[in-house]
Formats: C-alpha cells, structure tokens, sequence
C-alpha cells in the first residue's frame, strides 16, 4: 500500500508539472469588438482553424467585450496574438516591449472613415469636412476605436477648431461600428461616424436602409488594423514560430476572414 501511494503522489507531481506545458501549447489570440459579436465568432473562428493547419498547433480565438480589455488580454499573456485598431496596437505594443505588429491587409494601409448622417438632417454628400454638423447630436463607435474615434475626432478638431463636447449638441460612443450604424439609421442620433468596411458590409447584405441614412464624408486615408504578436512566442512555441505565423497571416486569401 505504502509503495502504491508514493507512485500515485509522483504521478501527480508528474502531471502537474506536465500541465502548464500541455496549456501552453494552445496558441490563443484575439481581436477588438469593432462590430457585432456573431459576425467576429464567424470571422475569427475561420481565422483560429486556418492557423491551425497552417502552424501545426492548436489555435484558439478568445472574444473579449471591449477594446481595453483586448490589449489587457495581450498585456497580460492570456493571448499571444492580437487583431489591433491602429491606437489599440500601439498601446499594447508599448504595453509589451518585443512586440510587433507583423501582418495587415492591403485595403489597412490607406482605410477610411465614414461621417453618416439621418436623413432629417438634410445633410448630403459633399467632398468638403460637413461643417454642418456642428450643433447636431453625434455618436462616434467605442472610445478605443481609430476609425470610429480617433480619427474622426481628429478631423472634427482640425476643422472645427474644437473638441466635440463643444461642437456637438451631445455625444455619444456606441460601442461598435454597426451599433453607430443602427443609432444613426433610427434617428437616435442625427450623426455619427464609423469604418467604411462595417458601412459596405452591412448595405451589401441589405441592412441598410439608404433612404433614412447616407455618407455624407469620407476622410483621407491614414493606416489601421494590424496583426500584432507578442515578443516572447519564439520562446515559447518553438524558435522561428512568430515568423510562420507571419507568413501565414500574409498568405492568407480566403477574403471573408480578410
């Protein structure tokens, strides 16, 4: 008996040991909530098996609720890899040194915002900033969102002279971009802002109702979206892994996980 319960207390020990080991070997990574959650499940899940083919390990998508908590995940090792906004990648690689962004789309590098406006407020298409906005309700997308924040608040700023909560009847942040979308299509709000390609999905498979809401600005181009990796992946699953993973990420072709 006493010979039997030391093999059981070294199995244990044995398996505890193995455990962290066995764990680490599932790659995880995740992406900002920059539209509705189904759509990302679709999107990433497709990602997560794509990966797994191609880099031989097991891949995980992990969703989170909300931009800060995608660069807490990446901060914190709960995932190795993250699907950043252009701000979001830079606060976590600042947030983890050795981290780099390795991969983004084509269409990433020159991406643009849409200004949307009610139909009620009389407001149209016009290559100039929509000055008229001014005085209006606005809701831009989540506070952490480069195309839905940053950027459009940049041009309210350099146009406008002023920060938004002086320019705009009330401002809002809704969150996502398709949640800007259905604010400003109900009339919640009388304008808002919000990334071109959520806009051109979303009228692709008829969500949009055109004659209640329209573009009536699109910015310049400025950069974006970015695969960033942690420094520390090497390390971890094996020496030259970051560098499969971008050639992976770049060789990917399936344009609805794009």
């Amino acid at each position: 008996m006493r010979l039997l319960t030391r093999f059981l207390l070294a199995l244990t020990i044995w398996g505890a040991t193995l455990a962290p080991a066995t764990a680490q070997s599932v790659f995880r990574f995740t992406a900002i909530p920059d539209q509705n959650t189904a759509r990302l499940q679709e999107r990433f899940g497709g990602v997560a098996a794509y990966l797994s083919e191609k880099l031989g390990v097991q891949v995980e998508y992990i969703p989170v609720k909300s931009y800060a908590a995608s660069v807490a995940a990446f901060k914190n090792s709960e995932v190795q890899l993250a699907w950043f906004g252009g701000l979001s990648g830079v606060q976590a690689r600042l947030a983890v040194p050795g981290s780099k962004a390795i991969a983004q789309g084509e269409e990433d590098l020159a991406f643009v915002s849409y200004f949307i406006a009610h139909h009620s407020t009389g407001l149209t298409t016009a290559d100039a900033f929509p000055a008229q906005i001014a005085g209006r309700t606005f809701t831009f997308g989540s506070k952490g969102s480069t195309s839905g924040r940053l950027m459009p608040e940049y041009y309210v700023r350099q146009h406008l002279g002023k920060a938004p909560n002086e320019v705009f009847d009330r401002v809002g942040f809704s969150g996502d971009h398709s949640k800007t979308l259905a604010l400003v299509q109900s009339g919640a709000y009388q304008v808002g802002a919000l990334n071109y390609k959520v806009w051109d999905n979303e009228v692709a498979e008829g969500k949009v109702d055109t004659s209640k809401v329209s573009i009536i600005w699109r910015t310049p181009a400025y950069p974006d979206y970015n695969w960033t990796v942690r420094g520390d992946v090497d390390a971890t699953y094996g020496e030259g892994f970051a560098d499969r993973l971008q050639q992976a990420l770049i060789g990917l072709e399936d344009r609805a996980l794009l």
